[in-house]
């Protein structure tokens, strides 16, 4: 295999097509080769070293070669890495689905297996459409949703996802979704300050839902934070209202913890800060720690029991997928409930979510700096031209980009989300490299954009 650095990034240019990456520009980065991780640090072919500042895309919860979950996989390829869940069961799938359903809001109780975040939500839009077929009630076939939402890269997923720029070229491939204002407090679509405005946009949601109850089989949020969006935090108490909103008007709620769920809010998952049962909950990214691919939509006894009935109703939820309940993801995911557990994980990470409140405190004063938005252990940081006004930066100027590639530079792997300076690392991380992190990204920032006068 090649070891040679540059030969590595030749090939790579050569056959690989990187997701979500303009292949154009990429040709002309400054590439480095991952070849190897240590705590919250990616080690490059180079041996250089970079803090993972996103968590390996928000993933990797405890670090690279945590020893017990390096553990819990070499264990489990001792007995076996995969043997289908269609009509068999396993050990490691049959345990998670247990402990995923005592950690998940009440009410959930039921556990849907599958690969990744936007099968998850697959899954969650067949169940709650099926969920009226199978009850008898037609006409409940669409489906409501927010502005500036994400929630995966599947047909059905792109269809409720609300961010024109990743979804609109796929509209004639799409299914009919009603969409509401986000609460996108900073960039407010009423124009009000969040003093005076009353969360209209929840107004403006129940508006929408009263008008397509009849033809609305169910809501999906991203709880608390929508990430993809721009790491827009929603105010406190919307998420209630949602649930209220869906509640009063007979609709099914889902709830799409991919990004927020695994205590990225400072809560097991995003729903708990409002302490809201979803009907269906789709969670992925943090459940492995980052180590395989696995995910799970969970649901409620109504929903699961909709879809009982003779074999010759046809009632069965036709979905699945190949790894479905794969025994090395199960394991390794019940390693990771494990250090939950262990390491009082959500209690620990308090103190290191005050921290980093305290570090972005000094970047808020900068003339480019905009806004700065956090819940739990995730943040952003949104660059203007103008203070002022609120003025984008032109996407030709690529700022978000020239910043995390200036970063990389100084160690620290980081991914913007157009102008906005995402911030996820893993848990683990300490104060000092916590302090080391938002210093380079400060400098970045300074470097790109200029320092103030």
């Amino acid at each position: 295999m090649a070891k040679n650095t540059k030969e590595l990034i030749s090939k790579d240019k050569k056959y690989i097509w990187h997701p979500f990456t303009q292949m154009q520009d990429y040709v002309n980065d400054d590439n480095i080769v991952i070849e190897s991780g240590e705590g919250c640090y990616l080690i490059d072919s180079d041996g250089n070293r970079y803090i993972d500042g996103v968590s390996s895309l928000w993933t990797n919860l405890f670090g690279h070669r945590r020893k017990e979950l390096d553990d819990a996989i070499r264990s489990q390829l001792d007995k076996i890495a995969h043997s289908t869940l269609l009509g068999l069961t396993n050990v490691p799938a049959t345990l998670l689905a247990e402990r995923l359903v005592k950690v998940a809001p009440e009410g959930l109780t039921k556990v849907f297996f599958s690969d990744n975040g936007s099968t998850a939500v697959e899954v969650a839009l067949k169940m709650a459409y099926l969920y009226w077929h199978h009850k008898g009630i037609k006409g409940r076939t669409k489906f409501i949703a927010l502005n500036n939402s994400y929630h995966g890269d599947t047909i059905g997923a792109v269809s409720v996802g609300g961010i024109s720029l990743f979804h609109g070229l796929f509209k004639p491939l799409l299914m009919d979704v009603k969409f509401a204002s986000s609460p996108y407090c900073y960039r407010c679509p009423f124009d009000m300050t969040q003093d005076e405005c009353g969360m209209k946009c929840a107004d403006e949601l129940e508006n929408i839902v009263s008008r397509h109850k009849d033809e609305t089989a169910a809501l999906i949020i991203e709880p608390i934070v929508q990430g993809a969006g721009g790491i827009i935090t929603a105010p406190e108490g919307y998420l209630r209202r949602v649930r209220e909103i869906c509640t009063k008007y007979d609709i099914l709620m889902i709830a799409d913890e991919v990004a927020v769920g695994f205590g990225r809010t400072g809560m097991m998952f995003g729903c708990d800060n409002e302490d809201v049962s979803p009907d269906i909950m789709a969670v992925a990214k943090g459940l492995s720690g980052g180590y395989m691919p696995i995910s799970a939509t969970l649901t409620t006894d109504k929903v699961f029991d909709a879809f009982l009935g003779e074999y010759s109703e046809y009632k069965t939820l036709f979905h699945g997928h190949t790894f479905t309940g794969n025994q090395l993801g199960a394991s390794v995911a019940l390693a990771v409930l494990d250090i939950f557990e262990k390491d009082d994980v959500l209690n620990n990470l308090q103190m290191k979510i005050a921290l980093m409140t305290e570090l972005l405190e000094l970047l808020k004063p900068h003339s480019n700096v905009g806004d700065i938005r956090q819940r739990g252990f995730i943040a952003a940081i949104e660059l203007v031209r103008d203070k002022a006004t609120k003025e984008e930066f032109p996407p030709e100027d690529k700022i978000g980009h020239k910043v995390i590639m200036h970063a990389r530079k100084l160690g620290l792997i980081i991914r913007p989300l157009g102008n906005v300076i995402v911030i996820m690392p893993p848990y683990i991380i300490t104060d000092d490299e916590l302090k080391r992190m938002i210093g380079i990204i400060k400098t970045s920032i300074e470097s790109v954009v200029g320092l103030d006068l």
